[in-house]
């Protein structure tokens, strides 16, 4: 008895209160966040699977890839005709883009005349669809008076899922909404529309894009404000778009920048991700349209359903006896006689339940008051469902874009089109509540589109448009870093003929070709304490080498580096001189070996010549250095004679090696085979084992090579001296104008500013302190032209030196996507978007590439001569590499290999990289010269 009171109680405020009554009934699609989180977790899943090539076949979420590369930046210009094919009323538009000058915003002008479509067409053939929009083309061209013989550019909005092959190429995958034409689908569109234009007699246009209405509406928003990545349509049907970044679509070639996606989220949940969350309506629903089992999202989110929806759930209410006291009409009956109009009206502030007793009159029902209320409230659930449903999908969008940008918070703006969003009272501003739940770390400002599809579809033609202008420009600037196999050829001959040249007779040639009086190379049996100097690009590093015979040189290593001030680098010779003097001594006096008198070697990576193994005359500087007094000086008795000065210990120099040798000798300590030493770092040199017989300048002094080399004069003139190590001093390479044809205006710039005018033009073209300044003269011009940075030349963009190796292997690191490039450049100060980041990491590539190429093109040169005095048909020979444009760029030492085979094929190259190698091969150098001594 007391359940039946129980019951009778509820049935009695279920009674009074109509709305509990529809929410008992619709408590499925009452859904609350957590299930509009699992639902976003679901939809960004089937993003990523849709994103992959290998999972897109079995992806319902198709993320199909739109060839938009870019929203627009206010520089757009030119007339267009545009084309709005989504529904029974067709657009044909002019549009007129203007781009900003001085005070002048951007703008956008545009003149449209509609025409309909007959159901005859709607549903007939393909071809018939298109004729009908060519011959309205036509009218409207005649009717605007605008020349049928010019050929006009036209963009076409074609609101239906399209996989594009290109910005103006797309197969139709299916239509949508009340579009059923047979024959076109798996036909290319655009192609269709040509054949149409051809049969139209008089009529010449240009198709330059082809865009969904979803992307044409972020083009159209983005124009307005630069920050609209997104493009949503929820009207008739519904769709979403964004900007991906390239390097996460699978189907596209290349990984630099973005490109918009259209996700074509309508089907999501056709795969049955969704079927805990449909209600027997939705299925009724889909069973009774003309795609069952399609399209699951759509039918349960747009505007084409949501009148269906209300129906359906009033019909059951009401032959349940929930509704109208049981009473069911025919009109109430009939498919399609509520419609998403009605369900807005019905949630009008102040008239929705007058509207609703209106609608609910018009179906032949007699409505209570109660009745209108509950109604009322069903197109509430409905629509909010909607609105919900809509917001999962889009925080899972926003979610995605936010983890690629690697943000903790995200501001971004949303295109917005469709009448669901557009006149529904509610459901705007349901669908930000929501979304500000779901996802609070992102500030997401909405954009309602004005004339979205066409004016975005022209938009994207103009960003076509201008991209393609900037292309070509960029293209013609950066082609002249391209070398043609022909000219890296040339690069190589006249190396090799400068070397021939400098071996024959001093100061003939721009490549010194010094000879360094290093006649042989590790065996292994060296051993004994010594002391190393490195004086090089990262300052003075001071070493305590102990060789063991038979081990590693890595054994028994000590070491320290000290910096070494500007002021130094660039004073006068006793200033750096006594520098290293003091480190030197600060070394032994930490050691505690300032008492001994060590055997030392040191390394100097300056072009010297030498006229015995324990001095060099200085020829010039480089890398920065510029120190006064010194030219034509023996480096070795400078930095004695700073030793003497001081008087707190000896310093016995047994012999002076240019980086290149040291680094060579130490790799050869490791494989025989090693004969060639590369550095390709702040500065760029080369050396190898010559046979002696070819090297004509060196100084024939009896007394010299017999106690020095312990070789007799005799064996010395008849060649019988099998090898000397040949510093090529290949950085002078061009000095004399034999490398003009290739130097680009950047390069006479950088040369311009240098502190060596006119000299080291090989080095200035390949090593890591001159590339950069490079890089920054190519910024500059393309800004300057209006190509990058949208034309400001700001103060930090001209200031040299901004841009070092380091920083350049870091732009070009694979691993660094083009918005982490946006981040590096914008902690220089420069303020940029990702499609300037993506030309700047071009122009990297572009002066690197150059630069390995050209030191492939010199290595092979140094190669193939080792190999015709061997007189071999094939040379298997190892490089000992150092430097840290070699080792930290990402790129350069494959390209360099790659230039290297394929300009020397008769050769077998093996590249070896140097541990700290200039240092520890000077103590070698100093233990082959004591061991001879001995010997």
């Amino acid at each position: 008895m007391l359940a039946v009171h129980i019951f009778s109680y509820f049935f009695t405020k279920l009674q009074e209160d109509p709305t509990k009554k529809v929410d008992r009934f619709l408590y499925r699609m009452r859904l609350h966040d957590d299930q509009l989180q699992d639902i976003s977790a679901r939809f960004q899943a089937e993003m990523k699977k849709g994103l992959c090539a290998d999972s897109n076949p079995v992806a319902t979420v198709k993320m199909l890839p739109t060839h938009v590369r870019s929203t627009p930046d206010g520089t757009e210009k030119g007339e267009f005709l545009a084309l709005d094919l989504g529904g029974s009323r067709f657009k044909v538009l002019r549009v007129n883009v203007k781009e900003a000058r001085g005070m002048r915003p951007a703008a956008v002008e545009i003149e449209e005349m509609t025409y309909p479509i007959s159901n005859d067409v709607l549903i007939g053939k393909g071809t018939e669809v298109f004729d009908h929009v060519s011959e309205s083309l036509k009218d409207f061209l005649q009717k605007k008076n605008m020349d049928l013989k010019k050929k006009h550019p036209l963009a076409f909005t074609f609101s239906f899922p399209c996989e594009h092959a290109a910005i103006n190429k797309g197969v139709l995958l299916n239509w949508g909404k009340i579009f059923r034409a047979r024959g076109l689908k798996g036909k290319e569109v655009v192609e269709a529309l040509k054949d149409a234009i051809q049969r139209t007699e008089d009529l010449d246009v240009e198709v330059v894009a082809l865009v969904n209405d979803s992307v044409a509406t972020m083009m159209s928003c983005g124009f307005d404000d630069r920050n609209c990545q997104i493009g949503l349509i929820i009207g008739t049907g519904t769709n979403a778009c964004y900007m991906e970044e390239m390097r996460h679509i699978g189907r596209v070639e290349g990984d630099e920048g973005r490109m918009c996606v259209n996700t074509e989220w309508g089907a999501f949940g056709d795969d049955g991700a969704l079927d805990d969350f449909i209600t027997e309506f939705d299925r009724e629903l889909d069973a009774a349209s003309i795609n069952p089992g399609k399209q699951t999202f759509e039918k349960m989110v747009s505007g084409m359903h949501q009148g269906e929806l209300v129906r359906l759930i009033v019909l059951k209410m009401a032959k349940e006896g929930w509704l109208f006291d049981g009473q069911v009409s025919e009109a109430l009956m009939a498919h399609g006689r509520i419609t998403s109009a009605h369900v807005a009206a019905m949630e009008e502030y102040k008239t929705g339940l007058q509207n609703t007793r209106d609608i609910l009159t018009d179906l032949d029902l007699n409505p209570s008051s109660d009745d209108c209320v509950a109604v009322q409230h069903v197109s509430t659930i409905v629509s909010f469902r909607s609105s919900n449903l809509v917001a999962a999908a889009l925080s899972a969008i926003l979610t995605r874009v936010k983890t690629n940008r690697n943000v903790g918070k995200l501001k971004i703006s949303v295109g917005v089109d469709g009448t669901m969003y557009r006149t529904h009272p509610r459901y705007s501003k349901r669908l930000h509540k929501v979304l500000q739940r779901l996802l609070p770390e992102c500030h997401v400002r909405f954009i309602q589109s004005n004339c979205g599809s066409s004016k975005g579809a022209a938009l994207v033609a103009a960003v076509g448009q201008r991209l393609a202008s900037q292309r070509r420009q960029i293209d013609e600037k950066l082609s002249t870093f391209k070398l043609s196999p022909e000219q890296l050829q040339m690069v190589k001959s006249r190396m090799r003929a400068d070397m021939e040249a400098g071996l024959t007779q001093k100061n003939l040639s721009a490549v010194k070709m010094l000879p360094t009086y290093v006649c042989g190379l590790p065996d292994g049996s060296e051993s004994g304490r010594y002391l190393a100097m490195d004086l090089g690009e990262n300052g003075f590093k001071v070493l305590l080498v102990n060789l063991r015979r038979g081990q590693h040189l890595n054994s028994g290593l000590h070491q320290k580096i000290y910096s070494i001030p500007l002021t130094v680098m660039q004073g006068t010779s006793e200033e750096l001189f006594d520098h290293l003097a003091e480190c030197i001594g600060d070394f032994l006096d930490n050691m505690g070996l300032k008492s001994c008198c060590l055997p030392a070697g040191f390394s100097f990576p300056f072009p010297y010549e030498q006229t015995a193994v324990d001095s060099g005359m200085l020829v010039s500087w480089t890398k920065g250095f510029l120190v006064s007094n010194c030219d034509g000086r023996d480096v070795v008795k400078m930095l004695k004679d700073a030793v003497e000065r001081r008087s707190d210990f000896e310093l016995d120099v047994a012999a002076v090696v240019n980086d290149t040798v040291g680094t060579m000798m130490c790799c050869a300590s490791e494989d025989p085979q090693c004969e060639v030493g590369l550095i390709i770092g702040a500065g760029t040199n080369i050396c190898y084992m010559e046979d002696v017989k070819n090297i004509k300048t060196i100084e024939r002094v009896k007394g010299h090579t017999e106690k020095e080399e312990g070789m007799s004069a005799e064996r010395f003139e008849s060649g019988q001296m099998l090898k000397m190590c040949i510093n090529t001093e290949c950085c002078g390479l061009g000095d004399d104008g034999s490398l003009s044809d290739i130097i680009t205006q950047y390069d006479l710039e950088v040369d311009q500013t240098s502190l060596s005018t006119g000299k080291q033009t090989f080095e200035k073209l390949t090593s890591g302190m001159y590339l950069g300044e490079i890089v920054r003269h190519v910024l500059l011009d393309l800004t300057r032209q209006g190509l990058l940075f949208r034309g400001r030349v700001t103060d930090r963009l001209k200031t040299p030196g901004i841009f070092d190796t380091k920083l350049l292997s870091r732009i070009e690191s694979d691993r660094l996507a083009v918005l982490q490039v946006r981040c590096v450049l914008q902690q220089l100060g420069l303020d940029c978007n990702c499609d300037d980041s993506s030309i700047v990491k071009e122009v990297c590539a572009a002066v690197s590439r150059r630069a390995a190429r050209l030191c492939g093109a010199a290595l092979a040169a140094v190669v193939d001569k080792i190999r015709e005095n061997r007189g071999l048909e094939r040379l298997d020979v190892s490089v000992g590499v150092d430097g840290a444009l070699y080792k930290l760029h990402p790129h350069f030492s494959g390209v360099l290999q790659e230039s290297t085979r394929a300009l020397a094929p008769q050769c077998s190259v093996t590249f070896l990289p140097s541990d700290e190698g200039s240092g520890k091969g000077a103590a070698l150098v100093t233990a082959l010269t004591r061991q001879k001594l001995e010997d």
